[in-house]
Formats: C-alpha cells, sequence, structure tokens
C-alpha cells in the first residue's frame, strides 16, 4: 500500500452548521463577485488585496481606509496605487453590488469596522483575530445569522494541504483516540511591530494563536480547562507578552501551544498530533515542507509504520478565497460553521484572560 494524500479538503461539519437555520446564505448567479476592502493596517492587507485583485472571478470595487495619513503614505506604492480609493466609506458600504467586503484593519479597529460590514449586509471576510470584545463578536454573528450572511474568517491554514490533511486523519478516527495536539508557531518581530499588539493582552499569543487554535478546536472541540503563561522575557515593550505557553484541557486530551516572538529565523514552526492508533507531525509549516504519518498497523490504505509525503504547493490566502467565491454561489457549504468561529475566538480570549466564560478552572497567569 502506498500513502496517499486526500484530494478534497475536509468539508463543513453538518451536526454543528447553523448557518443555513434562518434564512438560506445570500448567494450570487453573476459571473464575478463584486468585493472591496475595508481598511489597510492588517498584516495580511497588502497580500489580501493582490489575491482578490488576480482572481479573474473577482470583480474588484476599491478600498476604504479611515485613516487620512495611511491612504497618503501608502497610495502611490504597490499594490495600493493600481486600486480605486473610496473618499467615504458610505461610497462602498451603500454599493447594491458589492456582495463581500475583506476586512483587513488593524486588529485593535476591524471588529468595529466588521460590525459596519454586516451591518450593510456584505458578506463578510474578516482576517484574525475577531478583536478583543467576545460580546460584539456575538453580536455580529448573531446579525450575520438572522441576515443569512456569510462570515469566513482568514484563518489561512483551512486551505493548507497539510493542515487539511492532518484534521482529516484525526477526524476519521484514522489516528485512534487523540490525546495530545502539540502546536509551536514562533516568528521574529521587530519592536515597532511589538508595540503595536502590544494593545492586545496575551501580546504575540493574540496575534498568531488564532491559527492553531482554530485547527486545535475543529479537531478537539471545546477546551474545558485553560491555564496560560503570558510572558515578556526579552521585549522591551511594556506589557507585551513575547514568550508564551497555553494549555487546553480535554477530558481525555491535552493541547499545548507555545508562541514567541524573537525565535531566530527561520523559524522551526511544527504541528503534531498524537492518537492512541498513531500520530501525524508537520513541519516546517508555513510553506509545509514535511508531513509524517505513524500508525501502529495498516489503516485507510496506508502501511503500518513511517509514511512520508512529500511537500505540495501551497498558496496565502489564495484557496480562502476560491472557497469564499464557491459558498457565495452556493456551489458548497461554509468551510467552518458560525458557531466554530465563535468557539475559536472564545478560545483564543480565554487563553489570553479577556474573556470570562464563568468557568471557575479558566486561568490566566500574566508575567508582564
Amino acid at each position: 500500500m502506498r500513502g496517499r494524500i486526500i484530494s478534497s479538503l475536509f468539508a463543513c461539519e453538518p451536526i454543528t452548521l447553523k448557518l443555513l437555520e434562518r434564512k438560506e446564505t445570500q448567494v450570487t448567479t453573476n459571473p464575478r463577485v463584486k468585493m472591496a476592502q475595508y481598511g489597510t493596517k492588517h498584516g495580511h492587507a497588502a497580500s489580501v488585496l493582490h489575491v482578490m485583485r488576480q482572481n479573474p472571478e473577482v470583480d474588484f470595487a476599491g478600498v476604504y481606509e479611515p485613516d487620512a495619513e495611511r491612504r497618503a503614505a501608502i497610495a502611490g506604492t504597490e499594490p495600493w496605487s493600481q486600486v480605486r480609493w473610496y473618499d467615504d466609506k458610505s461610497e462602498m458600504l451603500g454599493d447594491p453590488d458589492i456582495v463581500c467586503i475583506a476586512s483587513e484593519g488593524l486588529n485593535a479597529e476591524s471588529l468595529d469596522q466588521s460590525e459596519e460590514i454586516i451591518d450593510a449586509g456584505k458578506n463578510l471576510w474578516y482576517d484574525k483575530p475577531a478583536g478583543d470584545d467576545y460580546r460584539q463578536f456575538e453580536r455580529v454573528i448573531a446579525k450575520a445569522r438572522e441576515k443569512g450572511l456569510l462570515v469566513q474568517m482568514g484563518y489561512m491554514f483551512r486551505e493548507n494541504w497539510a493542515f487539511a490533511q492532518v484534521a482529516d486523519w484525526a477526524r476519521s478516527g484514522l489516528l485512534g483516540d487523540i490525546f495530545s495536539i502539540r502546536a509551536h508557531m514562533s516568528t521574529n518581530i521587530t519592536e515597532a511591530q511589538q508595540a503595536v499588539i502590544a494593545h492586545h493582552a496575551g501580546g504575540i499569543f493574540y496575534d498568531l494563536g488564532g491559527h492553531v487554535l482554530d485547527q486545535i478546536v475543529w479537531i478537539l472541540g471545546r477546551p474545558d480547562r485553560i491555564t496560560s503563561f503570558m510572558r515578556r522575557d526579552a521585549s522591551g515593550v511594556d506589557n507585551f507578552a513575547d514568550n508564551t505557553v497555553a494549555i487546553l484541557e480535554y477530558e481525555k486530551a491535552l493541547a499545548i501551544v507555545d508562541i514567541a516572538a524573537m525565535e531566530p529565523k527561520p523559524m522551526a514552526r511544527r504541528f503534531e498530533v498524537y492518537g492512541t492508533k498513531g500520530s501525524a507531525i508537520l513541519g516546517p509549516f508555513d510553506p509545509p515542507e514535511y508531513l509524517r504519518l505513524c500508525l501502529n498497523e495498516p489503516a485507510g490504505g496506508y502501511e503500518a509504520g513511517v509514511t512520508d509525503f512529500p511537500a505540495q504547493p501551497y498558496r496565502r490566502h489564495v484557496e480562502s478565497l476560491e472557497r469564499l467565491i464557491k459558498t457565495l454561489r452556493g456551489e458548497q457549504e461554509p468551510d467552518r460553521s458560525l458557531d466554530h468561529e465563535l468557539l475559536v475566538q472564545e478560545t483564543l480570549l480565554r487563553a489570553v484572560g479577556v474573556h470570562d466564560v464563568g468557568d471557575e478552572h479558566t486561568q490566566a497567569n500574566f508575567e508582564l
């Protein structure tokens, strides 16, 4: 038997999918989907804009940036010099032909902007994470559910071939009962970048943790308890957590996420899933360099022992946009349910200690 890579990505879980509870998702049958972008300060804003403009199925309408100084500073640079700029957000939000808007503002402002997008009746492609106010995000999701609008968070590993494969193995039972997940997603950023992120409790964990928490709760669900350590060990920026760990406890499993802001390049990012019948190890990822499957016995068309899979092409944001367009056209279900999007954000905010869920076991140990 030979190892195989799944040819299609995992589907949305039908048990928890509630997007269609009240109204069918608003869809478009136009040959091209008219989209726009709200904000430019997110770290992914330029690349998301590039992907939208390059996609032949997107009719890109323009960008609105509320900060006039920011607009003036970037308007003459690529890729911003090639787009139409809205002078007032009402031009964008009030355009009846715009189907979906990408929310690409700074993390400190994007939740308010995303709520404006939903209030305007537009579908939302929302870059991570979903702000600091969980109750407000709940309200945004409730409005989207009522209006039949799509909210697709920008957790780009959902369409990463290797993460999709690991999730398929774990959720299908191939690895047995999952008892441990370990995720390491460190980076190396400047103090200027740290100063911006320091606005948020949890520092670098807040900024990056959602990517792997998205994968963990997709596999294991909601953690019973979270214990976190948000430390400042190297940064000269006050109140910036640069060395962080969160331990997620389940009835019969543990998930450990560690993220630092000062790891020497190239970063050794890894994602590991361990079950009673086998394990899957991915790393380094982004882009993924290798994927290893280990099985006690032959199963699912795979041999016992170690099977290594070569790297496959992976294009940030490209597959996410393609799946978003298919969802808007009614050709497929959403990547994740609205409930899943809420769960990821709740888990992130529990981990950084700013969301009280009434759980006496939820802990956060901040050593800034």
